[in-house]
This record gives structure tokens, C-alpha cells and sequence, in this order.
């Protein structure tokens, strides 16, 4: 069995593989493991019933939306009894049942036994002997290049998996447009990876929010995720915007983070602020976390063909597969965590 990333899905799946006896090879194109998910919140949660995840991703499919909802749940046991470590049981949002981890122990429990193997995968152009499950990551550097928007993900996820699982006959599902990300500060800020987090600017409810050029403005109240705030921003000129925001709103609280805090963050980081007493005003960006498109898959994780067959002893798992959150936001690691586990199981059932 091989497994072409070493991101959560790909991860997920291998440690379960090995639970079933095998010895899975994961093929891993960047310099660590862990993926985009070790640069993240760490936060794997479900919306608290099918109806509530339709009502916010009415464009995903329903069946994998149930896998979800319904799986969920144990799997999130089955990462702790790896040992994988738990920094809240709960997520702090209302509307989400999940938990929250430490990202590097949660890599390492993961990854634990895993035979990981840096480089080429050889035999990808024509097919590979045995099962297959692609867990690249999405193609949101790709994404991010393209449209000239900030990357908010690892470095080398470039659409190796929906590239070939397009050569094996594969078909897409979902939007290949559509994607999850922040709103960031703007360069000249100077933004690490591990600052993906801290530096998200999450406060546009509280903000006027209007192009760099003040042609367009977002006049609505964005979505409790700003997803789609995010998305309006990512269509206007250089993918930018102004965060305006009254003194009065900078003791508003956005989960653990002041408004003010998230401003003075940006600041430090070398954004551009501007003080117009009493606005304070913070050119922001948008980026690219994970990419809401990919490969069309079932129920089972199965790659499927444009007429919905499944592709022989091809999977595909976490952001590599398309059609879950089509519409609106739900969670990739729990996406990631239940089909790496499922691709895992049917690829050697």
C-alpha cells in the first residue's frame, strides 16, 4: 500500500493501515511531516447535525457530509488512544462538536512507526502495484500563484494528487475556485508559517471592510466563519482590503483574541496601519489555506471516473478530495481524519 503524503489524511491513514497488519510507504515531497494541519489551530470538529452542515456547505455532497457526522466522533477517540494529545475538549463555538490538539504531538502520534520515504514515487505516470491513496494536500500553492493571494499552508502542496488521479481518469468535484482561507496582513508584513495562526486577521464582523482602490465594499455581514468575506476579498484588485474598525470595537473578542490584539499583532508583524482617531485601519490580504475542489470521491473514499465508476485500488482523502464544504466551510482535518481512515480500510478490505 502507498500513500503519497504525509499531511493528516495521509498520515491518518497509514497509522490505521498498520493497525490492519500492513506496511504502508508514505511518500512525502516536502522536509517534514505533518503537513498544513502542523501549522494549524489543531481544532477537528463537525457541525452538530447533517441538516446544520447542508445548511452551511449546500453545494457538498451528502453522503460524504454524512461520513463525517457520523464518524467523527470515534475517530476522534481513536486519536487519543495513540496517543495523540488533547489541549481542549471542546471548541469553543457553539455551533461545533470536536476538540482541540497539539499539532506536533499530534504529528508525532501519527506518524509513530510510519515509514516515510523523501523523494520521487516511482511508477506514478502508468500505475503502481497494490492500492494507492493520494493525501497531497490540494493544490493551494497553485491556487495562491494563480491568483496572486498570500499562501496560509505548507509550501509544496501543488495538485500532485488531483494531477494524477486526472491521468488514472478521475474526475473533479466541486469548484476548483473555491477555497478556505484568512484574511492576513498585507506585505510589507513579514509572516512565518508557524505565525499562520496568531496573524489571521479574524475581526472583519466588527470592520468596514473596503477595497485597497475603495471601489468595492463588503456591505453585508460576513458569514461566523468570514469565509465568504475572505472569498470577496480574493476577487478585488491585488486580493486586497482595508479593515476599518471603531475604538469601541477593540475589546471585542473573536474566541481567545481581542480585536486589538489581532491589530497589534498585524502591526508588529510590519503591516500597514493607519490611526484616523477613532478608526485604526489595517491593510490586510487574502490567502489560501486549502482548496475546496479536488477529486471526485465516495462514501468509501474510492477515485471516481466521469461516469461515477470507481477507480480500481485508487483513494483519495483530505484536501485532495473535492465536494465536501462546497458552498461554505466545514472542517478539512476531520474531512482528512475520517476518509484517511476509511481509505486506509477499504484499500485493504
Amino acid at each position: 500500500m502507498l500513500i503519497i503524503g504525509a499531511g493528516m489524511a495521509g498520515l491518518v491513514a497509514a497509522a490505521r493501515a498498520r493497525e490492519l497488519g500492513a506496511e504502508p510507504v508514505v511518500f512525502e515531497k516536502g522536509d517534514r511531516p505533518g503537513g498544513s494541519m502542523l501549522l494549524s489551530s489543531g481544532v477537528v470538529w463537525r457541525f452538530r447535525s447533517l441538516e446544520d452542515f447542508r445548511a452551511e456547505c449546500p453545494g457538498g455532497d451528502p453522503a460524504l457530509q454524512s461520513q463525517v457526522i457520523e464518524r467523527l466522533d470515534e475517530s476522534l477517540e481513536w486519536l487519543e488512544s495513540l496517543g495523540a494529545p488533547v489541549v481542549e475538549s471542546k471548541t469553543g463555538n457553539p455551533r461545533t462538536i470536536g476538540k482541540r490538539f497539539d499539532t506536533r504531538g499530534l504529528t508525532d502520534a501519527l506518524a509513530r512507526g510510519v515509514q516515510l520515504s523523501h523523494g520521487l514515487l516511482p511508477g506514478t505516470e502508468t500505475g503502481s502495484e497494490g492500492p494507492l491513496v493520494l493525501a497531497t494536500g490540494g493544490f493551494p500553492v497553485r491556487l495562491a500563484r494563480e491568483r496572486r493571494l498570500l499562501l496560509r499552508a505548507n509550501r509544496w502542496s501543488e495538485g500532485e494528487g488531483l494531477d494524477l488521479a486526472r491521468e488514472r481518469g478521475g474526475a473533479t468535484a466541486g469548484d476548483l475556485d473555491e477555497f478556505y482561507g484568512r484574511a492576513m496582513p498585507a506585505p510589507p508584513a513579514e509572516i512565518e508559517e508557524w505565525d499562520f495562526v496568531r496573524l489571521s486577521q479574524l475581526y472583519g464582523r466588527f470592520a468596514e471592510v473596503a477595497a485597497e482602490s475603495g471601489e468595492e465594499r463588503f456591505d453585508r455581514e460576513p458569514s461566523w466563519s468570514e469565509t465568504d468575506l475572505v472569498q470577496a476579498i480574493a476577487r478585488w484588485p491585488g486580493g486586497r482590503a482595508w479593515y476599518r474598525v471603531h475604538k469601541d470595537k477593540l475589546n471585542e473578542r473573536v474566541r481567545e483574541r481581542t480585536v486589538g490584539g489581532m491589530i497589534e499583532a498585524a502591526r508588529a508583524a510590519g503591516a500597514v496601519v493607519r490611526e484616523d482617531p477613532p478608526y485604526i485601519s489595517v491593510l490586510v490580504q487574502a490567502s489560501v489555506t486549502q482548496t475546496l475542489g479536488g477529486v471526485r470521491i465516495d462514501e468509501r473514499a474510492r477515485v471516481l471516473d466521469e461516469n461515477g465508476a470507481p477507480i480500481e485500488g485508487l483513494y483519495a482523502a483530505g484536501a485532495d478530495a473535492g465536494d465536501i464544504s462546497t458552498g461554505g466551510y466545514s472542517s478539512g482535518l476531520a474531512a482528512a481524519l475520517v476518509f484517511g481512515r476509511i481509505a486506509a480500510e477499504e484499500a485493504l478490505g
